[in-house]
């Protein structure tokens, strides 16, 4: 059984953040499977996506000047949680990692219908492309 079920109510009509909130969605959900000897492996590849989907979140948030910045402080929440449990697993707690593949599940399913909405909307209501690329100018800070 999944840990999250993608519905469509996690589609934002943003389709870089949608596609990759379906990635961490199937990521979560290739955890929650994994048997106990490619569990770690399952977890580093969850943990690996999840920093540059907060990045690109993040860096949204920075470059569309949103305020709300709890939204940065829960990514790094919930990531400084995923590495304490990767530290967990790779120690031979398997266990642990197995919570957190089941908790990552209603954290989502909140995550996405509060903060991510309220992002996704406020990118559109300020006109804000999140697949524009960069100019120079604005990649040299």
């Amino acid at each position: 059984m999944p840990a999250i079920a993608w519905d469509e109510r996690f589609v934002l009509d943003v389709p870089k953040m949608d596609s990759t909130h379906q990635e961490f969605v199937d990521l979560v959900n290739a955890l929650s499977d994994a048997p106990d000897d490619a569990f770690l492996a399952a977890l580093d590849a969850l943990v690996e996506h999840t920093v540059g989907h907060f990045n690109q979140e993040d860096r949204w948030m920075a470059e569309s000047k949103f305020g709300p910045m709890c939204h940065v402080g829960e990514h790094q929440h919930v990531l400084g949680v995923m590495r304490l449990v990767r530290d967990r697993v790779a120690g031979g707690d398997v266990d642990v990692g197995r919570k957190l593949a089941g908790e990552l599940g209603p954290w989502f399913e909140h995550h996405a219908a509060t903060m991510d909405t309220i992002l996704a909307s406020h990118m559109a209501q300020v006109g804000y492309d999140p697949s524009r690329p960069l100019e120079p100018a604005e990649a040299a800070g």
